[in-house]
């Protein structure tokens, strides 16, 4: 049996939210159209505190945020003000340039509040990398799902297990929720020359491999897989068409020119860019 291709992710902190993070790293690059992926951990605020991601800009990708528990406020240059909730979709393409706020609620900082998610970034096609910015809320009722002997899959983003997702991804796309319970078991479709799993809790084997928790295994292209669950069990599973060609990143943005990425270091530190209504604060290049 071939050795699993494994990605143990470094631990960060964002603005005093710690995260895990899988990608980017020296093994991989990217999964399809995403290259960068934050495991928000599981983390609590007492009242008075939260997380606060003062102003800061993006070009050349989508950001798509994704709870388990907790409430966060999203803002944007394009006067966006969503409150983001468990099992919601807030999906954000920064085209050409876009900035946006991320931050624990004012309700939740009278009372305390506790914050698990995930955020990943997908790398827009080159058709799309300076192109219009966009925002959209999906709320949880509005992904489909499917519940079958112990398995149930919420589709996030894309197409996969027969499902379509509402966000408007803008490339071949795969982006599932799963939960599986003790002794069930999931066939993995071949439908995507890319993809991997990014094991939250439990005990699962991948092809009778054992998974590690907070790890990103990368599956073997054109091979289908059978996940089997020794005890109840939360992943997900990322996947897509390869990148049309690849991606440089640096800070928050990402393009296939570096003179992209070059220019919008320089509008940003000169304070040439679109900003959030109300907003002050940001941050700064580092």
């Amino acid at each position: 049996m071939r050795a699993l291709t494994v990605i143990r992710p470094r631990a960060e902190d964002v603005e005093g939210q710690p995260i895990l993070r899988p990608l980017p790293s020296a093994k991989c690059r990217s999964v399809g159209p995403f290259v960068f992926f934050d495991h928000m951990l599981l983390t609590h605020y007492p009242a008075g505190s939260g997380m606060n991601i003062r102003q800061h800009p993006h070009i050349g990708l989508s950001t798509l945020t994704y709870l388990f528990e907790g409430q966060i406020q999203h803002k944007d240059s394009l006067g966006s003000d969503q409150l983001v909730g468990p099992g919601d979709v807030s999906w954000m393409t920064a085209g050409a340039a876009i900035t946006h706020i991320e931050r624990t609620p004012v309700s939740l900082l009278e009372q305390g509040s506790h914050l698990h998610g995930l955020q990943v970034w997908l790398a827009s096609p080159k058709t799309h990398e300076q192109g219009a910015s966009h925002y959209s809320h999906h709320p949880a009722d509005s992904l489909p799902v499917s519940d079958n002997l112990g398995v149930r899959i919420r589709l996030i983003a894309g197409t996969g297990f027969c499902l379509t997702s509402p966000v408007p991804v803008l490339s071949p796309t795969l982006y599932a929720d799963v939960h599986m319970q003790t002794a069930t078991t999931l066939l993995i479709p071949a439908d995507y020359p890319e993809r991997a799993l990014y094991m939250l809790e439990g005990d699962v084997q991948l092809d009778g491999q054992a998974l590690e928790p907070h790890s990103l295994v990368l599956l073997e292209a054109g091979e289908e897989m059978t996940l089997s669950a020794d005890s109840d069990c939360h992943l997900v599973l990322i996947g897509g068409a390869p990148l049309d060609g690849p991606r440089r990143m640096n800070w928050n943005f990402v393009a296939s020119d570096p003179a992209l990425i070059e220019k919008a270091r320089a509008r940003w530190a000169a304070g040439d860019w679109p900003t959030v209504p109300g907003e002050i604060g940001r941050i700064e290049l580092p």
